[in-house]
């Protein structure tokens, strides 16, 4: 997909001025322009003759910073993001989401008790009960308390002098991101992919860093679903594509259902609004006026399965339209899953619905 600079509309700017880094702007722009590393640098060199980049950054200095801390190099295609640097755009779009949002618990994998699991150690504290795993034991605690009661620095430690790191139990988790590229992600001049990306990307980052011991694939859907692999993220655009969104729940099902992991899980990134059904003989059926019954109810059939399979689906609505987000709560209430609805230049606040504990409130 290409952009014509001089045809951009307000938005664009309205995201710069937010944007007070140098580092952020080059993210942000480089994931508008699918990962065009020279595209990128070209519009900042362009928006700065424009007036609407800071006179004070040294682009020339910038682009040899990118080069000397590895973000970028050279090839005989041109200046292209090297691993260091996906890895990079990912980080960020973790720290401009995630870190702006209170815990909500979704992804812990919080069990009760399920085979396979383990204990991770939190910061707090309480006295040993009976049945504490000794590996949880705060040695120094103890042993602090222990002096304190004997005014001994002998070995007189007592069960009541013990401290203990409280516990969550956790267990790896299969994760399957589905992100739409459908066409309506660009329509009407709103750029939705945009912010799709950073959320797929900051999912990602959060998954590789918190949880190592998780399988994670991608999937995309426009007219069919496709595996893509996590360094592609930054290079997404979307195509000329209604949404075939039953087909990407499907394939991401079948990935899910071949893994070991006890839990199993989809995330999914879409503006909503399923256009395109794949019928049992591999035919597809369209239709992108409104929300089309049949399309609507084997998309629905897909959430229902899932459902039947242990599998929630977590759905990201990159946009504030009421319309698609009364097709999102039926997918996520059928589901018995959640979903987060953002108006696409607020990514920072989501409003969740929780279906599992039927409830609704704000995050952010």
């Amino acid at each position: 997909m290409k952009f014509i600079y001089s045809e951009w509309d307000d938005s664009l700017y309205a995201a710069l001025k937010n944007m007070s880094d140098l580092m952020a702007i080059y993210n942000y722009l480089l994931m508008r322009l699918g990962g065009d590393v020279e595209a990128t640098l070209k519009l900042m060199k362009r928006l700065q003759e424009q007036g609407m980049l800071d006179s004070k950054y040294d682009l020339e200095k910038f682009e040899a910073a990118l080069k000397d801390s590895r973000l970028i190099k050279q090839t005989k295609a041109g200046l292209k993001l090297s691993a260091k640097g996906e890895r990079s755009l990912r980080r960020d779009a973790f720290e401009q989401i995630f870190l702006k949002m209170r815990a909500s618990g979704q992804g812990n994998h919080r069990l009760q008790y399920e085979g396979g699991a383990s204990e991770d150690p939190l910061p707090e504290k309480r006295s040993f009960r009976f049945g504490d795993s000794p590996r949880n034991i705060d040695f120094t605690a103890s042993m602090f308390n222990s002096v304190k009661r004997t005014a001994d620095l002998g070995l007189n430690m007592q069960e009541r002098d013990l401290e203990v790191f409280e516990t969550e139990r956790s267990t790896s988790c299969a994760t399957v991101l589905m992100i739409d590229i459908s066409h309506s992600m660009i329509l009407y001049g709103e750029d939705r992919i945009t912010p799709a990306k950073q959320v797929a990307m900051a999912f990602t980052e959060m998954i590789l860093t918190k949880y190592p011991r998780d399988s994670l694939n991608v999937v995309t859907f426009g007219d069919t679903a496709q595996e893509i692999k996590i360094k592609d993220l930054p290079y997404l655009a979307v195509g000329p594509y209604h949404t075939n969104t039953q087909a990407g729940l499907r394939m991401a099902r079948q990935i899910l259902l071949a893994k070991k992991h006890v839990n199993r899980q989809i995330f999914m990134i879409t503006d909503g609004k399923p256009s395109m059904i794949t019928r049992p003989n591999g035919t597809l059926y369209k239709n992108p006026m409104g929300l089309d019954p049949r399309i609507v109810n084997r998309t629905l059939d897909e959430a229902v399965v899932c459902r039947k399979k242990k599998i929630p689906i977590t759905t990201f609505m990159v946009t504030d339209d009421p319309y698609l987000q009364n097709f999102i709560a039926r997918l996520t209430e059928l589901n018995k899953g959640r979903a987060y609805f953002s108006s696409v230049d607020n990514l920072g606040k989501f409003m969740l619905w929780d279906f599992v504990s039927n409830r609704k409130r704000k995050k952010g």
